[in-house]
């Protein structure tokens, strides 16, 4: 039988919870990510264009992925024990400077590729910092029951950002060069941190039993680990992750291959409308009450709009489903981080936040590399003119070009559905809300207490009524 290691935290707030001092801090967010994105759109074509090789453009791409899954359980460690407004300064600026870096280099005609790498992977190292500082910063600053439309506007402002980048990208590149986006992008990171320095973010009180920190950062593998309810939406978001990764690096040759750039612009831009509609309505409406049951429906819409791309060579059906594809995206994206601040402990949030990250990153590098040679080997040989399909599935969806890319899209929405059933038949994801307590109460209570921080199997009911003595004992002094 185990020992148990019962520790119990409370959080005390010197203010109380603030919509206003979240939204001074969303107004800052959504200008860095604007900038963000006009950057990684002009460092992108700029390289493209210096050196003509798509294996470097990707490496790009590479550069930001690999750092955040590498350095993400770490900065989550830091997040915890530091002040969440402190995280996100740190985050904030160091990015900050990493692209002044650039711009230095570029102005004086000394930008080379690896500066761009090296650039790449040192904003996204302080983005890893910065981002579940940002995440559980929301559960400190706003009311519980108004988590789920701070959220839709958090994916709000990616929606923005994923819509305004690639057009303002374009003409910024052409009228002001790189060095002008950088500088625009380094002017948002000012205006960011100038937000967060407006506002106070409550501290959160640690446990009076102090962990290395190696054992901070291993503390949130096993949080999660012994709340298989939360680990499988993780791993869930991890799998359709996956599968939105493959199709984000084929969307493009299958489009390509019936349809000229303007057709391929269309597409992705109604995309981008698709995540805008559906952060506002998270935004307004705050989503579903039953949220694990709300993934797991829009991620059979994503399947089913995966599917649907690849059953005619047009425009207007693959631009329908890019909407839904993203409109479904933002409200898991919205959705999943509420039903995190509103069941884990505010003191792990950070290193939740962290994984979450890492799982969802990691996705990624792996579906990158594949997502080609699948392609190309598999799929594309079975639906050419003279291909073994042809004369079956290449009746109903067509041959030649594209159409094995699209016979992929169908199997990846196929799988995508299995997806969602499956986690709807695992009961211990489809009763998360039900089993597992909240560890945030509602604004009107005096302070947070957090739920258990380690609860291990089969606790001796002495040792658990100790611990609760003792902890019940210390609040009273």
């Amino acid at each position: 039988m185990n020992t148990a290691a019962h520790i119990a935290s409370e959080q005390s707030f010197s203010e109380p919870a603030s919509m206003r001092s979240f939204l001074i801090i969303w107004s800052g967010q959504i200008c860095s990510r604007v900038g963000s994105a006009l950057t990684a759109f002009a460092l992108s074509v700029w390289v493209y264009q210096q050196v003509g090789s798509i294996t470097k453009f990707a490496l790009v791409s590479l550069c930001y992925a690999v750092p955040v899954v590498v350095v993400a359980p770490f900065a989550g460690a830091l997040v915890d024990r530091w002040n969440r407004r402190r995280a996100m300064l740190i985050g904030d600026s160091c990015a900050g400077l990493s692209v002044l870096s650039l711009s230095l280099l570029f102005f004086s005609e000394r930008l080379e590729l690896w500066h761009i790498y090296a650039g790449t992977a040192l904003v996204a190292t302080f983005g890893a910092l910065q981002s579940p500082a940002y995440s559980s910063s929301v559960t400190l600053l706003v009311p519980k029951k108004q988590l789920g439309r701070a959220n839709g506007m958090v994916q709000l402002g990616m929606g923005l950002a994923r819509v305004g980048a690639p057009v303002l990208g374009g003409i910024l590149l052409v009228t002001l060069k790189l060095g002008g986006v950088l500088l625009i992008d380094l002017a948002t990171f000012a205006v960011a941190v100038s937000a967060t320095l407006a506002v106070r973010i409550p501290n959160v009180r640690q446990s009076d039993e102090r962990k290395s920190f190696l054992g901070d950062v291993a503390y949130g593998a096993r949080y999660l680990y012994q709340r298989w309810g939360l680990m499988s939406l993780m791993i869930l978001y991890g799998v359709c992750n996956f599968i939105i990764g493959l199709v984000s690096v084929l969307v493009v040759p299958m489009v390509l291959a019936f349809g000229s750039s303007v057709v391929l612009g269309t597409v992705l831009s109604l995309g981008g409308i698709g995540m805008l509609v559906g952060a506002l309505l998270m935004s307004v409406v705050g989503g579903a009450r039953r949220k694990v049951l709300t993934i797991l429906s829009f991620i059979a819409v994503l399947g089913i709009c995966i599917a649907a791309a690849g059953f005619r060579a047009a425009a207007a059906p693959i631009a329908i489903a890019g909407f839904g594809l993203f409109f479904s995206l933002s409200i898991i994206n919205s959705t999943t981080p509420t039903i995190v601040q509103t069941k884990v402990a505010v003191d792990v949030q950070g290193r939740v936040f962290a994984l979450l990250t890492m799982i969802a990153w990691a996705a990624y590098p792996l579906a990158y590399p594949l997502a080609g040679p699948i392609a190309e080997k598999i799929f594309e040989p079975l639906m050419a003119a003279n291909g073994p399909l042809a004369g079956s599935v290449g009746q109903i969806i067509g041959v030649g070009p594209g159409r094995g890319i699209a016979l992929f899209f169908i199997t990846l929405g196929v799988m995508m559905l299995a997806i969602a059933v499956a986690g709807y038949l695992y009961p211990r994801l489809r009763n998360l809300e039900q089993e597992m307590p909240d560890a945030v109460p509602s604004k009107d209570e005096p302070e947070y207490v957090s739920a258990p921080a380690v609860v291990e199997a089969e606790e001796p009911r002495g040792v658990a009524a100790a611990a609760r003595a003792r902890t019940a004992s210390s609040r009273g002094a």
